[in-house]
This record gives structure tokens, sequence and C-alpha cells, in this order.
């Protein structure tokens, strides 16, 4: 019974409540830009004006795919908790905009799946992304999936820009699929990142996942057991209707809670 109350409580969170979570997510995420964007105090760099290192998931940026329809916060940081909110920047590539190749890792069903389409992208699709520094405008150059040739190298100072999400079916990931776009303008400047690859956190790699939330998931399945007893004694004590009225608002709530623990266990890009 636990097994089975778990399994439809993920199912449901990732198939309907995470998308909920995701767009509230998002437009408060908006909010919080908009109003760095209007204090010229959005980040441009890995750092704050005090020298520290940007909090995880931080508003950063807008990214706009007009032929997809799709519009996003972009924050900083790629772990599957940074991604419940929207497509996440990865934090040892420089910020969209500036020189090199920018790195953008989004969710491909879950919470709202903001880039469950970009495999639709074409060669010569816009994409624009706002930040700090103005708004830049790229090009799609390509679509690849693992195996494919890479991308011919950039020009000395030019920027790219490199969309990740999981490739496949939704929930059921066969690959990775990446987008690259290339900026078409001058770039902006832009200090050293404080990270490589190889300092960046497990957890913040492609399919990356995270073991944080263990206990918390723990302490619920506890949670969840107990109400299951509890329940399994309203039904002998009550009987089957009044127990169901009483037992089942509980366990939804237990249960949600539970597999929403459990979303931060999943790789950061279903």
């Amino acid at each position: 019974m636990l097994v089975f109350v778990l399994s439809v409580c993920l199912s449901l969170e990732l198939a309907m409540v995470s998308g909920v979570q995701g767009q509230a997510s998002q437009q408060k995420a908006f909010q919080r830009l908009r109003g760095d964007l209007a204090k010229g105090t959005t980040p441009v760099g890995p750092t704050d004006d005090e020298g520290r290192g940007l909090p995880s998931g931080l508003p950063i940026a807008y990214l706009e795919i007009p032929s997809i329809g799709l519009r996003q916060v972009i924050v900083e940081g790629t772990t599957a908790a940074n991604l419940f909110t929207g497509p996440g920047h990865r934090r040892d590539t420089p910020l969209p905009g500036q020189g090199g190749v920018s790195v953008i890792l989004g969710r491909r069903a879950a919470f709202g799946g903001p880039f469950s389409r970009i495999h639709t992208l074409d060669p010569g699709d816009i994409i624009k992304v706002t930040t700090g520094q103005g708004v830049y405008e790229y090009r799609v150059i390509g679509r690849r999936r693992e195996g494919d040739a890479l991308p011919p190298p950039m020009k000395p100072g030019r920027g790219r820009l490199l969309l990740v999400t999981a490739d496949g079916r939704p929930f059921l990931p066969s690959g990775v699929l990446r987008v690259d776009a290339d900026l078409g303008g001058p770039v902006a400047p832009g200090p050293a990142r404080l990270m490589t690859n190889a300092s960046l956190p497990a957890a913040e790699q492609i399919m990356g996942v995270t073991t944080d939330s263990v206990w918390a998931l723990a302490l619920w399945i506890q949670a969840l057991i107990l109400v299951l007893i509890g329940a399994a004694w309203a039904w002998h004590r009550w009987g089957r209707i009044q127990a169901w009225v009483v037992t089942f608002p509980v366990l939804l709530l237990v249960g949600l809670s539970a597999s929403g623990e459990a979303a931060r266990l999943l790789p950061n890009l279903l």
C-alpha cells in the first residue's frame, strides 16, 4: 500500500502539480527580475556587489524563443531544486551575452517542461536573452544529440548559447539534447567565473542528481506510514466511507509532500 500511494502521488506530482508549482515560481521570479532590472541591480557576474557568490536560484536573465512561444526567467544554478523554478544557468560558464559559451539547462517535462519543444528549433530561429547588460539576440545554428558532430568552433571574441535538456519521451530520457545558437552582435564584458567544470558540483552537471533531501523524504515516508496505520484503524473502527472521508485529505497532503521530496532526487533535466 505504501509503494502504491507513493507511486500515485509521485505521478500526480510530476504530471500535474509540478506544472502549477513551476508556474507560480516563474511568476515570483519574474517579479524579482523585473524589479532588479528596473533598479539596475541584476548581477552581471558570478558575485554580488559585496564580492559574495550569487545565491543559488537567483533570477539573472529572461529567455525568449518566439518560434516556440517560450518565455522563461533564468535562475542561477542547475540543481534539481533550481530547475523547479525554470531554466538554470550553469555556474561554470559566462552569463548570456558575454564572450564564450553560456550553458542553460532546462527540464523536458516536469515543472512545466520549459524546454519541451526546443527539439523543434531550426537553424535561423531567434533566441533573445535579457540580462543586466542589455538584450542579446542569438540565432540557432543547429541541434544535436549524443554522438552527433560538434558545431563549428567560435571565432575569438564571440558568444554562443547552449540550451540543454533531456532527449526522448517525457520522464523516460534516452539521452541529452543540445541546441547551439550564436550571438549576433558584440559580446558584453564579463568577469572570470569562480567555478570550472571540474569544480562544479555533480548535482549541477547535466542529468545531475542530488541526495540532500533523502532525510526529508525519509521523515515524510514515516509520516505516511502513520497516516496509513490511522486509516486502517479508522476503517475498522468507523467504517469504509467515514474512514475515507476523514483520512483521504491527510493522505493526499502527506503523499504529495513525500513525492515532492522524491522529485528532488530525480535527474535535473526530467
